[in-house]
């Protein structure tokens, strides 16, 4: 009986450790569930934090710059986060060439004064007997805001930018070698107008005497006239030194529209989409292409 009462008391004993046991395992395998929870809810609530973030970089720059529209050739005073996509087409001799991204790629801003730029190469089909297919030079690009002010505060804009183009790796449709274009953008609105200037030069890093060096000269005047839509008028001027074209002059004017699309609600850290088209129209006798129509889509995020 003892033996019985006692290896009845020792099977007790052995349950219980069991059970203490197995509790003790459920508390560690909850704990562990807890910190992992707990983990996920901060990682994604950190992630969560940094995209709102990197969406509200548009809306902080609404507070130190104006609101005009970027014009459709020459750099934009202001700084910007956007994606780009355009196409083009323009005439050459004996060639009509269609440009499938025409220069253009994402850019994001860094803080209220940086923006980076990244151009992939575009593609050139030249629809020619005599000219090859292929792609043009790939680019980065920084600009810097020297000083602005919004509509409360001047409606200025005084920017600087460094734009490079990579050597062609592939069938070259553009520059022959790497190139960089330093260049000032300066702006200012007035009401529902605006007008923009932009300076800046083309160097080549090598056969300057098959491509030679220029000064880049743009003027842009633009009207806001209602809350979707913009017009402007760009005039793009490039002088040539040095190489096969030195002393000579390129002009076009170039007319362009662009149109907001937008939430009802939109605000300035909501996305947004314009779509624009235009035209560069040569001025001057001397000039490398014609009739440029260019259709393109940005969207601002």
């Amino acid at each position: 009986m003892r033996l019985r009462v006692a290896g009845h008391f020792a099977a007790l004993q052995h349950l219980h450790k069991m059970g203490v046991a197995v509790k003790f395992h459920q508390s560690i395998y909850l704990l562990g569930l807890a910190t992992a929870l707990t983990t996920s809810v901060c990682s994604a609530q950190e992630v969560t934090s940094r995209y709102a973030e990197f969406r509200s970089h548009n809306a902080a720059m609404t507070a130190v710059q104006p609101a005009w529209m970027g014009p459709l050739i020459q750099s934009d005073a202001r700084l910007s986060q956007a994606v780009r996509m355009s196409v083009s087409k323009s005439t050459w001799p004996n060639a009509q060439t269609m440009s499938y991204g025409n220069n253009h790629g994402i850019s994001l801003l860094a803080g209220t004064h940086l923006q980076f730029d990244m151009d992939p190469p575009s593609f050139f089909r030249n629809h020619s007997s005599t000219l090859h297919d292929g792609f043009g030079n790939a680019g980065t690009q920084v600009k810097w805001r020297i000083a602005s002010g919004n509509a409360e505060h001047g409606n200025f804009a005084v920017t600087a930018l460094l734009y490079h183009a990579f050597a062609p790796r592939v069938e070259q449709n553009q520059m022959l070698t790497a190139f960089y274009v330093p260049a000032v953008v300066v702006g200012k609105g007035f009401g529902r107008f605006a007008a923009l200037s932009e300076i800046g030069g083309l160097l080549p890093t090598g056969k300057i005497a098959q491509q030679g060096r220029g000064i880049e000269w743009n003027l842009t005047a633009q009207m806001h006239p209602t809350a979707k839509l913009w017009f402007d008028v760009e005039n793009n001027a490039l002088f040539n030194y040095a190489g096969p074209f030195d002393g000579k002059t390129q002009n076009f004017l170039t007319p362009a529209a662009f149109y907001m699309v937008k939430r009802r609600d939109w605000g300035p850290a909501h996305s947004a989409v314009v779509f624009d088209a235009g035209m560069q129209i040569a001025t001057s006798g001397f000039y490398f292409y014609n009739h440029n129509l260019i259709t393109e889509m940005r969207v601002l995020f």
